[in-house]
């Protein structure tokens, strides 16, 4: 650990050992609130990024809070959808401020691969109510859908506190998410299928975000880490 090259705000190419994670510490214990015992001991098998290795999950959440960027992703969840695991998990990974569920409370975590540990996460029961909260924030709600008037990810420019509202697979943003959001926006597509997965629609709206605003430059984090799809 003492011989780790310096810190890179993102990962430019996964890559690593095929064993997830570190065993326990070797030599002299380190020094710092951050650290757990248990782990230390045991050794870390987490799918954390190297900067984290060996730290509590309160550690780790309290450092990302000082860091996260300003987009919220919210998800609406009326089908118990697969994908709203999927998007926390790319949120997590793009750092997002906050997620939010809106409609039913309980949601499918099995996609998020335990990131939502380290993610904020916000329920809400209805489209109207996410709006309100987050307008409140100034926060501006940006939905995907291909509809009339919607403008194209590839050409627009969006705002930097934004939050992008997902609908569910298949029937997309319900009639009520529409008429809340501020806008709307689709992704180009050239291919014959109607539309993209959704949780590969709302990674590439939080890719574009992060093209736009994000420092890449630095030591604000490290996220080198094995890509396991």
């Amino acid at each position: 650990m003492q011989d780790q090259e310096p810190n890179a705000p993102y990962d430019p190419m996964p890559h690593g050992p095929a064993e997830v994670g570190v065993g326990p510490w070797e030599g002299p214990l380190p020094e710092g609130e951050q650290y757990d015992a248990q782990l230390l001991a045991e050794g870390d098998r987490r799918n954390v990024v190297d900067r984290y290795r060996y730290w509590s999950m309160e550690a780790i959440v309290a450092d990302l809070d000082t860091r996260r960027h300003d987009f919220h992703v919210a998800i609406e969840n009326w089908q118990h959808d697969f994908n709203i695991g999927t998007i926390v998990r790319s949120a997590n990974a793009f750092l997002a401020a906050e997620v939010h569920i809106v409609g039913n409370r309980r949601w499918n975590r099995r996609g998020a691969m335990v990131t939502d540990r380290y993610q904020h996460v916000r329920h809400h029961a209805t489209a109207a109510d996410l709006a309100a909260y987050l307008h409140a924030a100034g926060v501006a709600l940006l939905g995907i859908d291909n509809l009339p008037g919607s403008l194209h990810l590839e050409t627009m420019t969006v705002p930097r506190r934004v939050c992008f509202l997902f609908g569910q697979e298949g029937p997309g943003l319900s009639e009520g998410a529409r008429e809340v959001c501020d806008g709307t926006f689709s992704i180009a597509q050239f291919g014959s299928t109607r539309s993209i997965n959704a949780s590969a629609a709302a990674a590439i709206a939080m890719h574009t975000w992060v093209r736009e605003y994000a420092d890449l430059g630095g030591e604000a984090g490290d996220s080198r880490g094995v890509w396991r799809g």
